[in-house]
């Protein structure tokens, strides 16, 4: 028999029945078996795939010893710390100590500077932060008009309401947590803290919220549109607020935001309104990912 006679080719020629091979597995005779021969081209890949493996691992190591002699070479020719000729000892750092606070009203230098001196760059990273929730929106979110997927893992999440102790500590402790961001915020440009400090702790107290009583309670509690109108609105605050601030500085227009009295809570101009809109900002984007990572929408 002629070993590329195949049984396809011998039930086309009438020889065999198909229903043959669906009652048992046709195996070939020792006749009709094939003897293997290997293939002078697999071993050659093989050898190649091996050389292109060794050659990459010896050029990530050059670069990585080049690199890191760069960063050596970096560091040793960097100024020593606090020395006179250091190139952030310039006039921007003395006027920041010098007349911050006269200039911005709030006694904590950092947030005069980041919600003052350099309010765009923190409008930045608040945008930031926002484009970041709506690329995880559009990854994570079905399509329109596309059933959601059961979550897999719904059977086995643990029901921690079920829970009295939990249930009653986490009744007492939330509010805490909250109170606790909300003086956060609220203290930023007189202690330390601010929106970003405040924002994570009032963040971190919705995510305990919905891990004890659930995320479709936590849904029905804060709903997604409420989220992102907190979102937008605080944004685009952000964004008018500092507008003006850039635009009568600029021009050298007087400003009828006056710094006020440092110390006190109602001082420092717009650093407060500020501080409140970058907390809602990056409490409600965390909170966010944590649903969105959690179930795949708000």
């Amino acid at each position: 028999m002629n070993k590329k006679d195949t049984f396809l080719r011998r039930w086309l020629r009438g020889e065999v029945e198909f229903s043959a091979l669906l009652a048992e597995p046709v195996y070939p005779t020792p006749e009709e078996a094939v003897p293997y021969e290997p293939k002078e081209n697999k071993h050659v890949a093989i050898r190649t795939l091996r050389r292109s493996r060794t050659g990459y691992r010896a050029a990530v190591t050059v670069l990585c010893i080049v690199f890191a002699l760069f960063m050596l070479l970096v560091i040793g020719n960097l100024p020593q710390y606090g020395a006179a000729d250091a190139p952030t000892v310039n006039e921007v750092p003395q006027r920041y100590v010098e007349q911050g606070m006269e200039e911005t009203g709030a006694v904590n230098s950092v947030a005069g500077m980041i919600l003052d001196y350099r309010a765009f760059d923190t409008l930045g990273e608040s945008f930031v932060l926002f484009t970041a929730t709506c690329a995880v929106t559009l990854l994570m979110c079905a399509a329109p008009g596309k059933k959601k997927e059961e979550h897999v893992f719904e059977a086995e999440v643990v029901r921690y309401d079920n829970d009295p102790i939990v249930r009653t500590v986490c009744k007492l402790v939330i509010p805490i947590i909250l109170m606790f961001g909300i003086y956060v915020v609220l203290n930023g440009h007189i202690s330390p803290g601010g929106g970003f400090s405040g924002g994570a702790i009032m963040a971190s107290a919705l995510i305990i919220y919905a891990i004890v009583w659930g995320e479709d309670k936590a849904s029905r509690t804060i709903p997604k549109k409420a989220i992102s109108l907190i979102t937008l609105c605080a944004l685009a605050f952000y964004a008018c607020s500092k507008t003006y601030s850039f635009f009568t500085g600029a021009n050298h227009i007087h400003s009828i935001i006056s710094p006020g009295t440092p110390g006190r809570i109602f001082s420092a101009g717009l650093i407060l309104p500020l501080n409140v809109a970058v907390g809602f900002v990056v409490c409600c984007t965390m909170y966010s990912f944590y649903m969105y990572f959690r179930r795949g929408e708000l």
